[in-house]
């Protein structure tokens, strides 16, 4: 492969030479008081979603921007690279370029940087309980190409990820080029219903991972994950325990991954906070994505991890709107029937994006 990375060469740098890490600054209000439909500066918060940005506000900017952030209340995946300026958040750091590389910093060296950054963060399975503090973070090892000098090199960063960028547009160009024929919803016909409606709703294992055993790992664990469908990893069955069965649907009740939810395939067990969906009736696996689609929208628009979570409300008031049939009941079969719809239409789409971005990684 012509663009394979050789790392043989790299050096190692410590965070904590690179950076001084410390909290953002913040204004000391609820959300509802600080962000506005209106507003115009973002807001990176304990989030792991949209580069962390979790709404706008009107109040003035505290953050400059080109720089680091990261939430020291969730995992690894919060890492993330903020160009323009922004308002910090309580428990979000930022990192502080230190030292004799002070002023070598920019946006594209950020961008190459953050990838080893997060990918070597996660590695190390921080989570809500082995938390992503900054002091754990300064003390992280990472490889970087370096010149001859055995300084960074800069200009290799740079131009890599220039030229990731560049093909990158261009391959999102030729996507965009193949049209888009997915019909809008109407929802106007829609109806809410509780969740307690079609669910039954369940607490969960409330397992801690850390105190899982691997020995004979043959059973799904479920955390407050919004990758791998929630899945951060496979433990021992343990007999005291009978798994959910594959089907049911999980939802992660708060945290930087609130209100994600996944049909699960195989047999599995919960982390604390996550709670387990029984359907009340026969549900086909494409309505339960359907669903879960609808779900995560509902949480993200109306909730906010640490401060208005599900768990308080998931129970009680917590609605989704579906589509309904001819008697008012959910219309499953036209969830089932528009996924599928939706997947064939896409399906060549993606399957074109995928190889040109194959093409770009692995160019011959």
């Amino acid at each position: 492969m012509k663009n394979k990375i050789d790392i043989k060469k790299w050096k190692e740098f410590k965070i904590g030479d690179l950076f001084d890490i410390h909290p953002t600054k913040s204004y000391k209000m609820n959300n509802s008081s600080l962000m506005t439909e209106d507003g115009i500066n973002p807001v990176v918060v304990n989030s792991c979603y949209n580069n962390g940005i979790g709404g706008y506000t009107n109040y003035e900017c505290t953050e400059s921007g080109n720089m680091i952030t990261f939430s020291d209340t969730t995992s690894a995946d919060s890492i993330f690279y903020q160009k323009n300026s922004f308002v910090g958040y309580p428990h979000v750091q930022g990192m502080y370029p230190i030292g004799e590389y002070k002023d070598k910093w920019s946006e594209y060296i950020y961008l190459f940087f953050v990838t080893l950054f997060r990918e070597k963060a996660i590695d190390l399975n921080y989570d809500y309980v082995n938390k992503f503090t900054r002091e754990s973070a300064k003390e992280i090892m990472i490889k970087l190409p370096v010149d001859n000098q055995n300084n960074p090199d800069w200009k290799y960063m740079k131009e890599y990820m220039k030229n990731i960028e560049d093909k990158s547009r261009k391959a999102i160009k030729k996507l965009n080029n193949c049209g888009d024929d997915t019909t809008p919803i109407d929802i106007t016909e829609w109806r809410e219903f509780h969740l307690y409606d079609i669910f039954d709703i369940d607490s969960g294992s409330k397992m801690d991972r850390i105190a899982m055993k691997f020995d004979n790992p043959t059973i799904n664990f479920v955390g407050r994950s919004g990758i791998n469908n929630g899945v951060t990893t496979v433990v021992d069955e343990v007999k005291e325990y009978l798994p959910y069965k594959a089907g049911n649907l999980t939802l992660a009740l708060g945290g930087a991954y609130l209100g994600s939810c996944f049909v699960q395939e195989k047999d599995f067990y919960t982390s604390q906070n996550v709670v387990v969906l029984i359907p009340k009736e026969d549900i086909s696996f494409y309505a339960k994505e359907f669903i879960c689609a609808v779900i995560f929208k509902e949480g993200n628009t109306h909730y906010k991890a640490f401060i208005d979570e599900l768990n308080r409300h998931i129970k009680t008031d917590f609605v989704i709107k579906l589509p309904i049939d001819s008697c008012g009941k959910p219309n499953y079969e036209y969830m089932d029937k528009y996924m599928i719809e939706l997947l064939n239409k896409t399906k060549n789409k993606l399957n074109y994006f995928v190889l040109h971005l194959l093409c770009i990684i692995f160019a011959t």
